[in-house]
């Protein structure tokens, strides 16, 4: 586990900048099978639909003071989803596993279903650690997703 100090707090609109630079990380974008979007467009989505929606539950990831990801929970249609993005940088340290679990405590709705790329086994051994149980899968375009849930 992690030493350092990772926090949750409201998004403000400065962290959209290191977001979007996270998002057009090409080992991210692969490992998530998610395509960036430029930036025009990611600020827009961003504003609009993740933080313009009440809805939504969006926290920003920071380690030491630093803006290190987001974790967002949505509605789609009558289900909860999390969804969450870290930079590179902040891999591999435990830092996903601490901001996860701060956030469920938060997140109280339940069933939370989460829908990683099949092939990002860390992504899924992460919501597995969790609580999340696989629930099927789901195909967006040639990519087989595991959908997981938390009841």
């Amino acid at each position: 586990m992690t030493t350092e100090d990772v926090r949750l707090r409201d998004v403000v609109e400065d962290d959209l900048e290191a977001f979007c630079a996270y998002e057009q990380d090409p080992e991210a974008a692969l490992r998530s099978r998610f395509t960036p979007r430029p930036r025009e467009a990611f600020m827009a989505h961003w504003k609009q639909r993740v933080l313009g929606d009440d809805s939504n539950f969006v926290q920003t990831v920071t380690v030491d003071g630093d803006v290190a990801g987001n974790v967002v929970a949505w509605w789609e249609e009558d289900r909860r989803f999390l969804g969450y993005w870290l930079g590179r940088a902040y891999w591999g340290r435990g830092i996903g596993s601490k901001a996860l679990e701060l956030f469920l405590e938060r997140e109280q709705n339940r069933p939370l279903y989460a829908d990683p790329f099949s092939g990002n086994t860390a992504s899924v051994r992460l919501l597995e650690k969790h609580g999340f149980r696989p629930a099927g899968t789901v195909q967006y375009g040639d990519d087989e997703h595991v959908l997981l849930v938390l009841t």
